[in-house]
């Protein structure tokens, strides 16, 4: 697959002095999912955040569908589509009403039942956004993301704090946003959705990818340098036992 986002000797130097990232390059290919994963600081909000076109680059490059981010910032944000850790929306309008609006932002033309019914939300369009539940606010978080037909998505930790339900119904939104042909960037603390989702990802720590591969491929190297399970691996979780006692209905 060709590449659709291109990250070369990308830095980030704050006023005063803290390198965030340190001189990282990758490429992701069309139609993907591709996780950057990390402990707290490692520099991957930031590096998001360059690649977007928030936040200036120190030096390096990002090619992003052929445009340069640092060059063209608003023509990038015309082409992608941004869920951030935390998004806020006025609280007093009804999920079409801000559909709209942000399509109108973007100067797009949407159908808001649409694209509410591909998030699982098509019974809630008259609803004010404060009567969502957690989980229902991040799906139409992500529908926000959707308005303006983006060639790659972002998704910076989107399943923080839902409960499993909640968080497998999320899995099966972004499976789908992929197979439409949508590229997405995850960053996730839960390795389990990275192995589930990601067709590679990228391990940062201190600013710098320290390994890029598929899932299966860095278990396989893990391996091979003789690591040792602590504890064997059930064939299921208590996440499993949990969705098979209480079923995968979402609790809306």
């Amino acid at each position: 697959m060709p590449a659709i986002l291109e990250v070369n000797n990308l830095t980030k130097t704050y006023p005063n002095g803290v390198n965030a990232v340190k001189g990282i390059s990758f490429s992701v290919n069309k139609g993907e999912v591709f996780g950057i994963l990390g402990p707290n600081g490692a520099g991957k909000t930031t590096t998001l955040e360059m690649i977007e076109g928030l936040r200036p680059i120190t030096s390096g490059t990002v090619l992003l569908d052929g445009i340069k981010t640092e060059e063209q910032p608003y023509l990038i944000k015309q082409r992608i589509g941004i869920q951030l850790q935390s998004s806020a929306f006025f609280q007093n309008l009804k999920l079409t009403e801000l559909l709209k609006m942000f399509a109108d932002l973007y100067g797009a033309q949407i159908d808001a039942a649409q694209l509410l019914a591909d998030v699982g939300l098509q019974d809630k369009a008259g609803f004010l956004v404060k009567n969502l539940s957690g989980g229902q606010k991040q799906r139409f978080s992500i529908a926000t993301t959707l308005v303006n037909k983006p060639v790659m998505i972002f998704l910076d930790e989107p399943t923080t704090g839902l409960d499993p339900q909640a968080r497998r119904n999320l899995w099966e939104l972004i499976a789908q946003i992929k197979n439409r042909g949508t590229t997405v960037i995850l960053t996730t603390h839960y390795m389990e959705e990275a192995s589930f989702l990601c067709n590679r990802v990228a391990i940062m720590d201190d600013g710098k990818i320290v390994a890029l591969d598929t899932p299966d491929q860095l278990i396989k190297q893990l391996l091979a340098k003789g690591f040792v399970p602590h504890t064997e691996v059930p064939p299921a979780t208590l996440e499993d036992v949990f969705i098979d006692l209480t079923g995968k209905t979402l609790r809306d």
